[in-house]
């Protein structure tokens, strides 16, 4: 069973930085990971995302502040966010996409159990 681990959410001021990290285990391999975002009323959206071979993409809300990156040794995921905004503020979801299974290898998703971000002065 793959698990994501995330870490580093919490209160900053409009204008600060946080950074979120996420680690993920047991898998066969990861194809891709990335971040996304929910708010109290809304669908859950796409932040960031990066893949194997360290292709990104980016939500235009948060091109030119937020950089994703990765460590494919240790399966993990960074999400750098500067010059935070109000409008910011989100429960931030970790996720992979994953091979598992030995016999019959299979593409799966996966999701973290959220971190808050909350950006307010």
């Amino acid at each position: 069973q793959v698990q994501l681990v995330e870490s580093g959410g919490g209160l900053v001021q409009p204008g600060g930085s946080l950074t979120l990290s996420c680690a993920a285990s047991g898998a066969n391999s990861i194809k891709a990971m990335g971040w996304y975002c929910q708010s109290p009323g809304k669908q859950r959206e796409s932040v960031a995302g990066i893949t194997s071979d360290g292709s990104t993409n980016y939500a235009d809300s948060v091109k030119g502040r937020f950089t994703v990156s990765r460590d494919n040794a240790k399966n993990t995921v960074t999400l750098q966010m500067n010059s935070l905004k109000p409008d910011d503020t989100a429960v931030y979801y970790c996720n992979a996409v994953a091979v598992v299974g030995s016999m019959w290898p299979a593409i799966r998703n996966y999701w973290g159990q959220g971190t808050q971000v909350t950006v307010s002065s």
